[in-house]
């Protein structure tokens, strides 16, 4: 069965979901970062690494990038022209910054919106009305709750993904037999690690397996789960523990949700708020700090997409995610 991209354009965020059979086999979310992968641009070396070809450089709006692979000649204040391999990586309690690398010859240019960047891998990409059912009726909203939660259930346990800033970790939980319940987990992992865009270092804390041939078992079932993803992995130890390793060039959706709970809300609502079909004001219902997260230009292209006057309500007794926006009389 064939599988097509589809891609909205939404305020403050781009999404775009590989869709097959009415389901999401893949998920990417941008949300407008400047300085993320396919970026060109000029940078000024601030600090070289002793002994190294490491350094840190600085863009002219200010944001600092990690570089690698400096020339031997390079030095402390020389200007460089870069291309940004990762963007930046939110952790709890800090930043990783983006990393970029010397691009002599390249000429500047922004990085590509989402819908470029999957269109020059050639993939054909449909873009939809944010008013229209493709997403939710495909399950896009079952998926960011998962992003938001972490959890993704399946008969007889579930898993939890849990961004750190080491990795990655997926735990397994449930009331089958380890063997079993390993097993049942295999394909739940294989779908997450496409359908919440996780990259880089990944660990999964399988129940432990006594038996060296049902440790070989789930490593089977897991290399046949992942023929289609690009990186390394290690055989399950003796603990139930297997490390995946692939390219990381951005945040996951559950690290982006779970780390900025606000401005996904923020988003969400606003997303929400191109929906409604009720005539009159369009009155956005939310927590303070969501209602504060929406950018005056946000608010601006809302009311210049739906032709309606925009209205506010706090309400701190609603969760974050609880916001909602419905019509109301001028």
């Amino acid at each position: 069965m064939s599988a097509d991209w589809l891609h909205e354009a939404g305020i403050g965020e781009e999404r775009a979901i590989l869709v097959s059979g009415g389901r999401i086999l893949s998920a990417r979310v941008c949300w407008g970062e400047k300085v993320r992968p396919g970026l060109v641009a000029q940078a000024r070396l601030v600090t070289r690494h002793a002994g190294s070809r490491r350094g840190v450089v600085r863009f002219d709006d200010g944001a600092e990038a990690l570089v690698d692979q400096l020339p031997r000649e390079a030095t402390e204040g020389v200007s460089l022209t870069v291309r940004v391999t990762r963007a930046a990586i939110a952790e709890r309690g800090r930043t990783k910054l983006p990393v970029v690398r010397p691009a002599p010859g390249e000429d500047p240019r922004p990085a590509p919106s989402l819908r470029e960047e999957l269109e020059a891998t050639g993939a054909s990409v449909k873009s939809v009305a944010i008013t229209g059912r493709a997403f939710a009726d495909n399950g896009w909203d079952e998926l960011a709750e998962q992003a938001v939660t972490g959890e993704i259930a399946f008969a007889g346990g579930s898993i939890i993904v849990s961004p750190t800033p080491a990795m990655t970790l997926i735990d397994i939980d449930g009331t089958l037999p380890p063997l079993k319940l390993a097993l049942s987990a295999v394909d739940v992992i294989a779908d997450a690690l496409h359908r919440l865009d996780i990259g880089g270092s990944v660990g999964i804390d399988f129940p432990t397996l006594h038996e060296k041939k049902d440790r070989q078992h789930v490593d089977k079932a897991l290399g046949d789960a992942l023929i289609d993803w690009q990186g390394e992995r290690t055989a399950m130890n003796g603990f139930g523990f297997v490390h995946l390793v692939s390219r990381l060039e951005r945040a996951s959706l559950v690290a982006r949700y779970t780390r900025f709970p606000v401005a996904a809300a923020a988003r969400a609502l606003l997303r929400n708020a191109e929906r409604v079909s009720e005539p009159g004001a369009l009155l956005l219902t939310a927590h303070p700090r969501v209602l504060a997260a929406i950018l005056p230009a946000w608010e601006t292209e809302l009311a210049s997409r739906t032709g309606r006057t925009i209205r506010r309500k706090e309400d701190p007794a609603l969760a974050l995610s609880g916001g909602f926006a419905q019509g109301v009389p001028l």
